[in-house]
């Protein structure tokens, strides 16, 4: 019946049937729509089934077993289903209190619109989960570390987030899809991650920084301070010698105390300044220390330019600037801030957002010898080191595949797939290392007085413009590789180039 506006009201309506009898009444809604005002249309979701255990054998049953979606007016179908199946009912939603009257289950057009692409396209491909979906946000094999979350951007799933989780020895996607009830969820699997094209959204509830990251960022955050204080070539040599004092003696107060009588004021005076999740960082790395003689010494053997991004100066910059300059012997160091937006996602929510941390960008940059202008360059030693390992047919493959040929033995078809390449999910990265207008260049073995570093290098009359450029290059690929999962051994190296909060 049309409402005061003249409008027909028309819902999604869940309707009951006996078990088996599903296509049947379909069949009689689509014989007798035509005669009928206002019921327009039924879905029978066949696709939709579920594995379950009946004496000794396993077998495929519906999972929507007896039920129908009806789209129509609530009077138009009551109606019609008392005068034609009597075998069938509305279902309503359980009551909450006694008084509450029942209310017929409704289906949101979104969720059924996503339910119906879900059932026709990939319903026999996943497989529905007993357990809750929150129960997959945590990897209990691995010291509950957050699984990574990713968002599907294209095809019928495009826009689903889910977890990646290690499930029968592949990696699938776990996500949710809308159930019978109006609210209610299924948790359900798709086999192989990588088959979808994903991005990764960070966790802003889960993520934790690794192991190895936690101790970098320990080590830089020291290396920083002393840099800052203008201990320059006697950075190396202090950072042992604080660490060694911690391992002996864990007590930040102390040192502080130490240092001051030492006469190393400014030192003392800037490490009682640090925050507490800084002085975490340096505890821990001295505990692992202590656990593990020698790491320090063995991991900053050398110190030449800081890891591109690091999340804090220890440097001051002026409220007024966006930079500030550090003197070295070889090189001067343009220490920069940035701030990087992420895509994020609260799974308790089960919201997504972005937030938009600032980070600080490591530059160094020296006269051209050959020239009148300046190379400007960003520490990517250990990323870029991996990287210049691969030759012939693997680094074809790495940095310019494009497809790969995949037998698709339900189909018994071929079809192809996009290989986990830079040129696929890491062009500005393909740019640099295949194109010789790239005005980056990814220089292996770079010469900073005695060291040598990989470094992104570019060449520039205007030392701003050429950092500006470098910059914006660096930011653009450290966040094509922390945003795909089909690059993860690249994400691991990309760690010492961007420590990651």
């Amino acid at each position: 019946m049309p409402d005061k506006l003249n409008r027909v009201d028309y819902h999604w309506y869940l309707v009951r049937t006996q078990p088996g009898h599903e296509r049947e009444l379909c069949a009689l809604i689509e014989q007798k729509k035509g005669d009928i005002k206002n019921v327009l249309e039924a879905y029978c979701p066949t696709h939709t089934t579920v594995n379950v255990r009946l004496g000794g054998d396993e077998r495929k049953v519906p999972l929507f077993d007896g039920y129908v979606f009806v789209l129509a007016t609530l009077g138009a179908l009551a109606d019609f289903l008392r005068d034609n199946c009597p075998n069938a009912f509305l279902r309503y939603s359980r009551k909450q209190t006694s008084e509450e009257k029942g209310k017929p289950c409704v289906i949101p057009e979104d969720q059924m619109r996503a339910f119906k692409d879900f059932n026709e396209n990939y319903a026999e491909k996943v497989v529905v989960l007993e357990r809750p979906y929150t129960d997959y946000a945590f990897n209990p094999h691995e010291d509950n570390q957050a699984n990574e979350i990713v968002r599907v951007i294209d095809g019928p799933l495009a826009g689903c987030k889910g977890y990646v989780c290690r499930l029968n020895r592949k990696k699938g996607l776990v996500f949710r899809v809308q159930g019978m009830m109006p609210g209610s969820f299924l948790t359900v699997s798709y086999p192989n991650v990588y088959d979808l094209h994903v991005v990764r959204l960070h966790n802003a509830e889960g993520d934790r920084l690794s192991i190895g990251t936690e101790k970098a960022r320990g080590a830089d955050c020291i290396i920083g301070l002393l840099q800052g204080c203008g201990y320059g070539e006697r950075s190396l040599p202090m950072l042992y010698d604080i660490i060694d004092y911690l391992v002996l003696k864990p007590s930040l107060v102390s040192l502080c105390k130490d240092l001051y009588k030492r006469g190393e004021a400014a030192l003392s005076m800037r490490l009682a300044q640090m925050s507490g999740k800084e002085a975490e960082l340096v505890l821990n790395l001295a505990r692992y220390e202590r656990d593990n003689p020698g790491y320090v010494r063995q991991n900053w053997s050398m110190l030449t330019l800081r890891p591109f991004l690091t999340p804090a100066s220890d440097l001051a910059i002026a409220k007024d600037k966006e930079e500030a300059m550090l003197p070295h012997k070889d090189f001067t160091e343009i220490i920069r801030k940035v701030d990087i937006t992420e895509e994020v996602y609260y799974p308790t929510k089960g919201e997504s957002g972005t937030v938009t941390t600032t980070y600080y960008a490591h530059i160094g940059m020296r006269k051209d010898t050959t020239g009148d202008g300046y190379i400007l360059f960003a520490n990517w030693n250990d990323f870029l080191g991996e990287y210049f390992l691969t030759a012939g047919k693997a680094n074809e493959k790495l940095v310019s595949g494009t497809v790969s040929a995949v037998r698709n033995e339900t189909a018994k078809t071929e079809q192809e797939k996009l290989i986990g390449s830079f040129r696929n999910y890491a062009p500005a990265l393909y740019k640099v290392l295949a194109n010789n207008d790239s005005a980056v260049k990814a220089v292996q073995e770079f010469q900073i007085g005695e060291y040598s570093l990989n470094v992104m290098a570019i060449t520039a009359s205007d030392p701003e413009q050429g950092a500006e450029t470098l910059i914006r290059t660096c930011v653009h690929i450290c966040k094509e590789i922390n945003a795909t999962n089909h690059l993860a051994i690249w994400r691991r190296y990309l760690r010492t180039v961007w420590l990651h909060v």
